[in-house]
């Protein structure tokens, strides 16, 4: 069997579009000492192929990060495959909240350096000694103290369009900047009580062992994350403390926790939270973007993304070469980026 995908993005799509069956989306982690982590891709990756199982897997010398998406009837077949691995026996897997079964449409697993970009070098640090666990209940419990300090261990442009009442956010787009920043801006607060939260938890997880790690004393982690949590509020009746949306690395770019849009379209200023690529393939710059720019940008970020998108494919292909377009992401505290974006006065 080959253990890589040889089949075109397009058709691939298409045989996803003509599916009669459902998909749940997961995502689950775990950091755990992995051997031979090449060895250890190849036979997840057969393994979940035969089930179906499309998405995005790293898998490292430090554990596994998956985000994924199974046909229904294959639900049961990939937990009983997952819990046959010793690490991962009884693994927590994460049920996306807003889930149209689209997420992905590919298997992809991948062997890298760490599970979660870090920066870390210093080989003292241990992920062994991390944050205390809590659940849905003991979180809102905590977060009720006046004296606890909530961090948000996600980038801008998650905490954006959602985040917890009264959450800090670290304002980077990169989790390896985030660490450094957030021991700083905490230094005078290492006696208080410290809780971080992510997407699905292993951020925040490895946030909680490097604040440790730094000398801070009570620090705490979100179990499971957002997702984790917004299901638990929905099973147990709780009080949600969530607004907006949760960012998502997949097809969907978000998934709806609350009415709530508490962000703004970065061309007209008006309230929306629907993130998007732009259309321009020399550019796809990440942004919000309402329903009437789109329209009137065609999907673009700028006037001039807008008119390279209505030259002939070949011409904006040729247009194309040499270009780096690095991590291309609107940050309102990067003024770098501002030209990019349309006149926000248009209409």
């Amino acid at each position: 069997m080959a253990l890589h995908n040889r089949v075109s993005a397009d058709e691939l799509k298409q045989r996803l579009a003509a599916e009669t069956f459902k998909r749940t989306t997961i995502s689950f982690y775990q950091y755990a000492k992995i051997v031979d982590p090449q060895a250890f891709r190849d036979e997840i990756y057969q393994a979940l192929s035969e089930i179906q199982v499309f998405g995005r897997i790293y898998v490292a010398h430090e554990g596994i990060n998956a985000q994924i998406n199974v046909p229904e009837h294959n639900f049961e077949a990939l937990r009983n495959y997952l819990y046959s691995i010793p690490f991962l026996n009884g693994i927590r897997l994460n049920i996306a909240v807003d889930d149209d079964g689209k997420s992905f449409w590919v298997l992809r697993i991948k062997v890298r350096p760490k599970i979660v970009a870090d920066g870390i070098t210093d080989p003292a640090f241990d992920m062994d000694n991390k944050g205390q666990y809590l659940d849905a209940a003991a979180f809102n419990e905590l977060t009720a103290n006046p004296d606890t300090i909530i961090v948000d261990m996600r980038n801008h442009y998650e905490y954006e369009v959602g985040h917890f009442d009264g959450a800090i956010e670290v304002p980077s787009d990169t989790f390896r900047e985030q660490l450094p920043m957030a021991v700083d801006m905490l230094k005078d607060k290492k006696d208080q009580p410290i809780v971080m939260y992510c997407t699905g938890g292993i951020r925040c997880e490895k946030a909680s062992a490097y604040l440790l790690h730094n000398g801070f004393k009570n620090v705490y982690h979100l179990e499971g994350g957002i997702i984790e949590y917004a299901n638990k509020v929905r099973q147990q009746g709780i009080t949600n403390k969530f607004k907006g949306k949760n960012f998502v690395f997949d097809e969907r770019l978000g998934e709806r926790i609350t009415e709530d849009v508490i962000s703004h379209c970065h061309q007209c200023g008006r309230p929306c939270d629907t993130h998007t690529n732009c259309k321009n393939d020399g550019c796809h710059l990440l942004f919000i973007q309402c329903d009437r720019c789109a329209a009137h940008y065609d999907g673009c970020c700028s006037e001039e993304c807008y008119s390279i998108v209505q030259l002939p494919a070949d011409a904006q292909q040729e247009m194309r070469k040499g270009i780096d377009k690095g991590q291309m992401i609107f940050n309102k505290s990067r003024e770098r980026l501002r030209p990019r974006l349309g006149d926000r006065d248009r209409y």
